[in-house]
């Protein structure tokens, strides 16, 4: 598991230092500052970036929403993205609606304020409404990573770094290859979201990563995984072995 990455464009040192030193403590990775239009952009490109946090005027002009309307624009490297901006100005605000920001807020920025944002920029951008819900981990899918809400901030893993998944009660055990986590969220939730080329139902309480398969020993009713994990597989869920080339 690692941290979600933050690409801030604020062309004032003070305020980008204060956005960044609270980003940190709340334990969100900042991938870079930039402080015009240009350097954004290279930083976007750049850089793995999951959300970006944009003030609106850059230098004295509002380059913050033309660097909004580039990422926009270009196919398959679209982000999330929230504004942060002193001006009240009514036309600025439309012409930055118009980009479609996750939110919109007002200097001097308010920690709890951030940290909301990006988490429904997340939850938004991946269409996946009301996932982050109370104070229970919880979690949002995309097609490489798995969002998962943790105290404060969110974290952020691999999907092909997750081995199995087994469910206990209403809480989800995800086994990776260097951790174990829970989150509050159903087996068969979890299942929809996941690509059923590659996860597999095995158990009514497991899901394999099929990439992570070592053997399959039917007569035992047995998966072996690895990491020098197993898991059940039951006599309802064997159409599994269709979805794994053997050689006989």
């Amino acid at each position: 598991m690692t941290n979600v990455n933050v690409l801030v464009v604020e062309d004032v040192p003070s305020e980008s230092s204060s956005l960044v030193k609270m980003l940190l403590e709340n334990n969100y990775e900042v991938v870079g500052v930039a402080r015009n239009f240009k350097d954004a952009m290279t930083l976007f490109y750049n850089s793995k970036v999951d959300v970006v946090i944009i003030d609106i005027f850059l230098n004295g002009v509002p380059d913050g929403i033309s660097f909004a309307e580039a990422i926009n624009i270009t196919p398959n490297a679209s982000k999330p993205f929230v504004f942060l901006t002193s001006s009240t100005d009514r036309k600025i605000f439309e012409r930055a609606k118009l980009t479609q920001p996750f939110s919109y807020l007002i200097k001097p920025f308010n920690e709890l304020e951030i940290l909301y944002a990006i988490e429904m920029a997340i939850e938004r951008f991946y269409e996946q409404n009301e996932v982050f819900l109370g104070e229970e981990e919880n979690t949002v899918i995309s097609t490489e990573y798995l969002f998962i809400k943790k105290g404060k901030s969110l974290k952020k893993v691999l999907l092909n770094e997750i081995i199995y998944i087994e469910v206990e009660e209403k809480y989800c055990n995800i086994v990776t290859e260097r951790e174990k986590f829970v989150i509050l969220i159903s087996l068969t939730k979890m299942l929809k979201m996941l690509d059923d080329r590659i996860f597999c139902r095995t158990h009514r309480n497991f899901i394999v990563n099929t990439h992570k398969i070592l053997e399959i020993v039917p007569a035992d009713n047995l998966i072996l995984l690895s990491g020098n994990h197993k898991v059940t597989l039951s006599h309802k869920y064997k159409e599994i072995l269709k979805k794994v080339r053997t050689l006989k």
